[in-house]
């Protein structure tokens, strides 16, 4: 059996995985993720013109958002989950056919009318309409910008609805998005277009994201993390869903179990409303591709609330769970809920309770919480640093850290930035160069943590206020330059989100996404500068104007 899949940095060859994933993904998964955005496709034609017109059709909605949620890279391995949730969307479709009636298209593409409830031949239907389905290069390249930017766009969606917060634009743009991929009149002018409504559409999910976050939690401020560990039982917390951080603290509350974070939740550290717990200790260990060695000598429960996970170690996996729209083969669900809608994390606090402390593997501490809130509370500081020279130039290098050893370029990189700059971050780049020690300016640390990967919002709005604060017309004005290191799917609708906002000459690495055709690239390349990475030394040259 071969695949395609070409939506991540790590795509073999830089061209695609055809046997098996780099990430680990075989083939089968392949195949039904593939069939599974398919269905989506079907429900979007199906549904699509009452969503536009404001129908209210929330069924299908958590259908689309877990579903593309579903199929981001290192989210969800487990076949027999793809299984389920193909079965479950394709009565989803068929069930709105009945109901909204006359609202249906009359004419229906195969999206919309095929029915396979036998796994060995969902693999062989999802084999046929996957990537290369779309024979033209370009429009196929377009097509799956698109998608993969809606991937991101649904997984920050999906986090703001676990809030209880909602967006009808950007849920009524994902029918849009995906009935485009369906439309074979669409030029590549019209795709082009898309891609920039959907970045547009990224700024506002983020921001939908934000308020969720902000509200429910309060805005994240400047916090010094702990990175050693305590002597009790621990439970380790990975991925960027609050809300079960929230629970989870809750429930540990009074039961001899610590809490750590790993890699994306690192920033949950920053939140007023988490730091009232005393067995909140800190973050244990780095990125998230290091999990195979750090979750070994946690020595307690592995609680996975999204991507990223990695192909578990038998040291580890019989403590490790998933929840919400992550999975692996033989990694424990949890899916059952408390009276209050919370997830029920019984089961991981008693597993807790038997394991031995973890095993310390850094002491210390690092700061971030340098949200959008915190930065323009300290905007006249920053402004002052600016125009007396003591910063000469801000470097927003948010996105996304891996494998690959080219990433050390980014280490690298921060090292070599002169005296007078300030890294703007979020994401998991982070890991690359938050614990190095870079100093101060004037009390202002060289590296200004917003967050999460969505956090980038933060950073946008931090140039927007900066622009007004320095009363220039244009954002690229700014002495600020972009160096974005990306991996997966949520990289993408950031980027799709800068673009969106006027902001150009991004470099992007540590290599250019597979899925840009020729021609695309060279459209991003003509019409917003859109470049790679080089050698530190010339790289810095070029940023700095030397």
């Amino acid at each position: 059996m071969s695949m395609f899949c070409f939506q991540c940095q790590e795509a073999a060859k830089g061209t695609g995985c055809e046997i098996r994933g780099v990430c680990g993904k075989e083939p089968e998964t392949a195949a039904l993720q593939d069939l599974l955005i398919y269905t989506l496709k079907g429900i979007a034609q199906v549904a699509g013109p009452a969503r536009m017109q404001g129908k209210p059709l929330p069924e299908a909605d958590q259908a689309i958002m877990r579903g593309l949620f579903m199929t981001i890279t290192n989210a969800n391995f487990d076949n027999d989950v793809f299984v389920a949730t193909i079965i479950e969307s394709l009565a989803i479709r068929d069930k709105l056919k009945g109901e909204l009636g006359s609202l249906v298209p009359s004419k229906l593409h195969d999206a919309s009318t095929f029915t396979i409830l036998d796994s060995a031949k969902m693999q062989e239907k999802g084999e046929k309409v996957g990537v290369m389905l779309t024979k033209n290069e370009d429009i196929r390249s377009l097509r799956e910008l698109i998608i993969i930017g809606l991937k991101g766009m649904a997984a920050y969606a999906y986090h703001a609805d676990h809030l209880a917060e909602q967006d009808e634009s950007v849920l009524q743009f994902m029918y849009k998005a995906l009935l485009s991929t369906l439309d074979d009149s669409l030029s590549v002018d019209d795709l082009v277009a898309l891609t920039l409504e959907t970045g547009a559409k990224g700024v506002s999910v983020m921001a939908l994201l934000d308020k969720a976050n902000t509200e429910s939690y309060g805005n994240p401020e400047i916090t010094e993390v702990n990175i050693g560990t305590g002597s009790n039982p621990g439970i380790l917390i990975s991925g960027h869903d609050l809300r079960d951080m929230e629970s989870l603290l809750k429930q540990t509350e009074g039961t001899g179990v610590d809490v750590y974070t790993h890699s994306e939740m690192l920033p949950a550290n920053y939140y007023p409303s988490f730091k009232k717990y005393s067995h909140f200790v800190g973050n244990y260990g780095n990125a998230w591709w290091k999990q195979d060695k750090e979750f070994a000598s946690f020595n307690g429960p592995i609680l996975m609330t999204t991507n990223c996970i990695t192909p578990p170690k038998a040291s580890y996996i019989d403590r490790m769970y998933t929840t919400g729209a992550a999975g692996y083969p033989g990694v424990k669900i949890l899916s059952a809920k408390l009276d209050n809608g919370d997830k029920d994390f019984s089961a991981v606090i008693e597993a807790a309770k038997k394991c031995a402390p973890p095993v310390e593997i850094e002491t210390g501490s690092i700061i971030g919480g340098f949200a959008h809130a915190q930065v323009l509370a300290l905007a006249d500081k920053v402004v002052a640093a600016v125009k007396s020279g003591a910063i000469k130039r801000f470097f927003v290098m948010a996105g996304c850290d891996g494998r690959m050893k080219g990433r050390d370029y980014y280490s690298e990189f921060a090292k070599e930035l002169p005296d007078d700059t300030v890294i703007l971050t979020a994401g998991c780049a982070k890991y690359r160069y938050n614990k190095l020690p870079l100093g101060d300016i004037g009390g202002i640390p060289r590296v200004l943590d917003a967050g999460q990967c969505n956090d980038s919002y933060s950073l946008a709005v931090t140039a927007l206020k900066l622009k007004e604060v320095f009363e220039l017309n244009d954002i690229n004005d700014l002495p600020i330059s972009y160096n974005i290191a990306w991996y997966e799917q949520k990289a993408v609708i950031v980027l799709l989100a800068l673009l969106s906002l006027g902001v150009k000459d991004i470099h992007l690495g540590p290599t250019l996404p597979a899925f840009l055709s020729p021609n695309v690239a060279h459209v991003l390349i003509e019409n917003f500068g859109i470049a790679g990475i080089g050698e530190v030394e010339d790289d810095i040259k070029l940023f700095m104007g030397a």
